[in-house]
């Protein structure tokens, strides 16, 4: 995430990176020399020690968002926080607070809204083009934790927290059909599964979707804690039903978050492995496949494409749409808030303790 970050914020033009803080100084030396950057530090309190420095960007496993985030706001620094917010809502609910009181700038980084297309389906809803939602459905799904030798610091309960797959991903899903719809989920019924109850631990540090080509004795056997998969069905305001899976166990799905929304005047559906193209339903027409092009989107969601018609925008380009905004608004206090803030991310929280408190009771229970 810290490569992501660094390039996106790049792509600005105006803002500049200036200190790089790392678990170690000599991690943090050798990422600020790939990216060219002067400064680097083992103790990330050097940087919010300096007056000059305007914001930073979050960027480590989600037990430290909080310390961090609450150090940086203290500190007078606009924030930037990877998602999960949080280990709590309780955690959370200080960062909002701290947030308001100091008039600080604070985004959570629930970037997939940023797809143009995804823009494009909040402003038909919005136009009434989709009528009134009647039932969403979807998955996020990957397959990078297929096996029992993949591993990553996020399968840790420690560094990640209580949950994986649904924290990681399905947090993305419910926040993007959460803004795409504009309901709120109000209620659920989840159940959590962990296929592989052991897993084998790289003996040594190992990147978010690497350590695949490690020996057999370069592992550790550990006893695993956190879901692999997971499937929820909701209640969506008052009329609106969903359901949803999400898994990181779906050999050949490589990062595919789909989306469902289907209304009493039509339907979309839009995949993240094919994020140009956005389906339309219509019950008395033929549906339709478009192609991403700014100037057939609707009109409030061209400012999130930049490129012309047959030119892809991906994943890296959700980045420098949500920094676009957010450094608007540090820049400019009174400017318009038009990214997930430190609220949403809270929001996802509770949703997340729900979906936990329901797989452990196989109950429905409403969301705060």
């Amino acid at each position: 995430m810290g490569r992501v970050h660094s390039e996106g914020i790049r792509r600005l033009g105006n803002v500049e990176i200036v200190g790089i803080a790392a678990s170690s100084a000599d991690k943090a030396r050798a990422f600020a020399d790939e990216i060219s950057v002067a400064r680097a530090t083992g103790d990330y309190r050097e940087l919010l020690a300096d007056p000059e420095i305007d914001a930073v960007h979050i960027c480590t496993p989600n037990a430290l968002h909080f310390p961090m985030s609450k150090a940086a706001l203290e500190a007078g620094k606009h924030v930037l926080c990877e998602k999960p917010l949080a280990m709590s809502s309780e955690q959370a609910s200080e960062m909002v607070r701290i947030a308001k009181e100091r008039n600080l700038a604070n985004c959570t980084f629930h970037n997939l809204r940023y797809y143009p297309q995804v823009q494009n389906m909040r402003r038909m809803r919005e136009a009434g083009e989709l009528g009134e939602i009647y039932a969403v459905q979807g998955t996020y799904s990957q397959d990078w934790l297929l096996y029992d030798t993949d591993y990553n610091w996020r399968i840790e309960s420690d560094a990640n927290g209580p949950s994986r797959c649904f924290a990681d991903i399905g947090t993305h899903w419910c926040d993007m059909v959460e803004h795409i719809t504009g309901l709120r989920i109000s209620s659920l019924c989840a159940d959590l599964q962990t296929f592989h109850k052991t897993r084998k631990k790289p003996n040594r540090s190992v990147e978010t979707f690497t350590g695949k080509t490690l020996q057999p004795n370069d592992y550790t056997d550990v006893v695993i804690d956190t879901e692999d998969f997971g499937t929820m069905i909701m209640k969506l305001g008052e009329v609106a039903r969903g359901a949803m899976t999400v898994s990181q166990i779906s050999a050949g799905r490589k990062n595919r978050l789909c989306v469902e929304i289907y209304g009493t005047k039509g339907s979309v559906t839009w995949d993240q492995e094919k994020p140009d193209e956005l389906w339309i339903g219509q019950r008395n027409s033929p549906n339709q496949l478009v192609v991403k092009d700014p100037s057939l989107l609707s009109e409030k969601a061209r400012s999130y494409a930049d490129l012309p018609g047959g030119h892809s925008e991906g994943y890296d380009d959700t980045f420098k749409q949500v920094f676009r905004r957010f450094y608007k608004t540090v820049a400019d206090r009174s400017a318009a808030v038009e990214y997930p803030t430190f609220e949403d991310g809270l929001r996802q929280l509770r949703i997340l303790e729900t979906v936990l408190d329901s797989s452990a009771k196989q109950a429905w229970l409403p969301v705060k």
